[in-house]
């Protein structure tokens, strides 16, 4: 399998749930023509934002397969595919390739810190069981530990269906390292907005972001303006997007207040699953006021 690249900026997208839990297909069908319409890069279904731990194996393949029926090709979609375990983990890779996804991305397993040593194992294990472009995801705040830059490489160097790396660190010495390890054989991709510009200005290829949910023209504009050389549009985006990243993704739960701004901007995000609650009012209205900034 050759190597495809990824470029651009994705959607880690939201999964809109009702007032009791259940999810809600109409609403998430009428986001995804909004995402679809901002012109980013592609979509990520059942990542971190997506909720994806709270998501039962019927639900994941629902959320997928109701992206995809929407997309119609427009865009390719990537589906978050992680779990605790190999075993799941294979399972959900194997029923994402089955609803005929562009590639996975694999969040390093959680609960338990597994030695690289198990990490190596976890994801030859998949990658030997599933022929399936895999995208690394390393995310910290999360699980508790990072990738290691010399993991990815040997990952990246072994398998040819390994095209890419999610690095949620914020870390960009870390990045940057992943960059000159792999940057020539993978799509190295920032997974929090604040370094997007840094990273494509190191030689990565683009950015999985949590904002892009809520401004997906603005995420989107930031990298055709740095791939057009018009660095100083690209550093007014930047400056912009890490501003709307500490009050939507840092000050509160970001799975509550990407919903709340979406709902405010008149997009059907619905609630948060719990245990994660919606806003208080007072913060509602923070979030409020905050978006009369930027629409």
């Amino acid at each position: 399998m050759a190597k495809r690249k990824l470029d651009g900026i994705f959607v880690p997208h939201v999964t809109p749930f009702k007032r009791d839990g259940s999810l809600d297909e109409k609403a998430l069908r009428t986001c995804v023509r909004f995402w679809l319409e901002g012109g980013v890069s592609g979509l990520v279904s059942c990542g971190s934002n997506g909720e994806a731990p709270y998501l039962s194996k019927e639900e994941r393949r629902k959320v997928i397969k109701t992206v995809m029926d929407e997309v119609k090709g427009k865009t390719i979609v990537i589906a978050g595919t992680g779990s605790m375990s190999t075993k799941e983990t294979i399972m959900f890779t194997k029923d994402a390739k089955e609803l005929g996804v562009y590639a996975a991305l694999v969040v390093t397993p959680f609960y338990f810190k597994p030695s690289n040593r198990e990490i190596l194992k976890h994801y030859s294990t998949l990658l030997e069981a599933v022929d399936l472009p895999i995208i690394l995801y390393s995310v910290p705040k999360f699980t508790g530990y990072s990738l290691e830059p010399s993991l990815i490489e040997q990952l990246a160097s072994e398998y040819e269906n390994v095209i890419g790396v999610k690095d949620s660190s914020g870390n960009l010495g870390t990045i940057t390292e992943t960059i000159k390890l792999v940057g020539d054989k993978i799509s190295v991709l920032a997974g929090t907005a604040e370094v997007t510009l840094p990273t494509l200005t190191a030689g990565g290829s683009g950015a999985v972001i949590a904002v892009a949910n809520v401004f997906p023209k603005m995420c989107a504009e930031l990298y055709e303006s740095f791939k057009m050389g018009d660095y100083k549009k690209a550093s007014n985006l930047q400056r912009q997007i890490s501003h709307i990243n500490e009050i939507l993704v840092k000050k509160h739960n970001q799975l509550s207040s990407i919903k709340e701004a979406l709902n405010i901007l008149g997009l059907p995000a619905g609630y948060p699953r719990m245990p994660a609650l919606s806003l208080k009012k007072e913060e509602k209205k923070k979030i409020k006021d905050f978006l009369k900034n930027y629409v």
